[in-house]
């Protein structure tokens, strides 16, 4: 995820989510200006450059998925599909 942008944005509250309806959201965490982190499925410990949604099982389909990434209003802020659902 990467915030193209030059100011920071507190992303709390924000989802991303597959195609499939799995969810992760974000808790208190200031995205600073053309900087990005990493989400990670796995079990780890979150730190500036990476989240880890603490998941046993993967979530993400490689022959073809759709992550989106929504608000803390629900509103979509991006999408990206892959895959031989993508066009």
């Amino acid at each position: 995820m990467k915030n193209t942008g030059r100011l920071p944005v507190n992303i709390k509250g924000w989802t991303l989510s597959d195609k499939s309806g799995h969810s992760y959201r974000f808790g208190n965490l200031r995205l600073n200006g053309h900087s990005q982190i990493r989400v990670h499925t796995g079990i780890g410990h979150d730190n500036r450059r990476d989240v880890y949604q603490d998941r046993r099982a993967y979530v993400w389909d490689n022959d073809g998925d759709t992550a989106t990434l929504r608000n803390d209003h629900r509103r979509i802020v991006d999408s990206k599909t892959w895959g031989r659902n993508g066009h």
